[in-house]
């Protein structure tokens, strides 16, 4: 198993959206590379510099690194400035964090790939991962306990795998 952790703006939606995927052994939504211990969801949503963050444990030979990324980069706007969809503020930045070394040149090899597609660098972070804090209990799989929540990700996103889309 290999873990990685992305940021995507809302990490309701970033968790609902990789526990579709085969492959996706584990998810956890929490608070990263910030300059304190155990922040609240109140201290990060008043810039507190930390990121709002999925904890992603994966199976590499169900769901390699590189096809985990292709995916992530499905739901966000690669070239936003701490802004996805509706949410803006540090906390909502996106980046692409790792606590194993041999994963960075597969990680910037995608990202390399996706700046070139788009033709301009990307507002994504990639970085060692210096610090993850769960987030409180209430928003773990959020949008399964609340349907109706707000996330920018489409709800159409939550069903690639089942309907074979992707």
């Amino acid at each position: 198993m290999k873990t990685v952790y992305l940021a995507g703006g809302c990490f309701w939606g970033c968790q609902k959206f990789f526990d579709q995927f085969s492959g996706v052994v584990e998810t956890e939504v929490g608070y990263l590379n910030g300059p304190t211990a155990n922040p609240s969801y109140q201290e990060v949503c008043a810039d507190s510099g930390h990121a709002e963050a999925v904890r992603v444990v994966y199976d590499e030979h169900i769901l390699p690194l590189t096809a985990l990324l292709d995916r992530y980069f499905l739901v966000i706007d690669p070239l936003s400035v701490n802004k996805q969809g509706g949410d803006a503020g540090i906390q909502y930045r996106t980046g692409i964090y790792y606590t194993d070394e041999s994963q960075l040149p597969e990680i910037q090899a995608r990202v390399r790939a996706e700046a070139e597609k788009l033709g301009r660098p990307l507002a994504v972070e990639v970085l060692p991962l210096q610090n993850f804090y769960p987030a409180e209990d209430y928003h773990q799989n959020y949008l399964d306990k609340n349907p109706g929540g707000y996330c920018h990700i489409g709800k159409q996103f939550f069903h690639l795998e089942e309907n074979k889309e992707i």
